[in-house]
């Protein structure tokens, strides 16, 4: 188990954003993820703080929205997909991490990883 970490990032760690749902297995366990990296990361809950339109067209900009949306509700259209997920978040693919210019939708620990390694060089 990885010692506590505070709450302030140091200069050298990376800034990490990780967007889902607090009763979310796949969220939490890229929360745990980083923790267990001594990475202090930015958790937003998505029911208490809906995901800001900005912030889901850079998503949707990176991977398109077809990568966003969970298997089963892949039918909604990309034009009411602001609205739909507004109302429920349960629809996209969680988590939904940022570092950077990057991001990933889902579980992806192997592009975590290369970001982290790409940080220590």
């Amino acid at each position: 188990m990885p010692a506590p970490l505070g709450k302030t990032p140091t200069k050298k760690m990376p800034k990490i954003e990780v967007f889902g749902l607090e009763d979310s297995q796949p969220t939490r366990a890229a929360v745990r993820f980083f923790r267990e990296r001594r990475i202090v990361v930015r958790f937003v809950d998505l029911r208490k703080k809906p995901i800001d339109a900005a912030e889901l067209r850079g998503f949707v900009g990176r991977l398109g929205d077809a990568a966003l949306l969970d298997a089963a509700d892949r039918t909604a259209n990309a034009g009411g997909l602001l609205s739909l997920v507004r109302t429920d978040p349960g629809m996209l693919r969680l988590p939904l991490v940022r570092h950077g210019d990057d991001v990933t939708a889902g579980l992806d620990e192997t592009t975590w990883t290369a970001w982290l390694a790409h940080r220590d060089r």
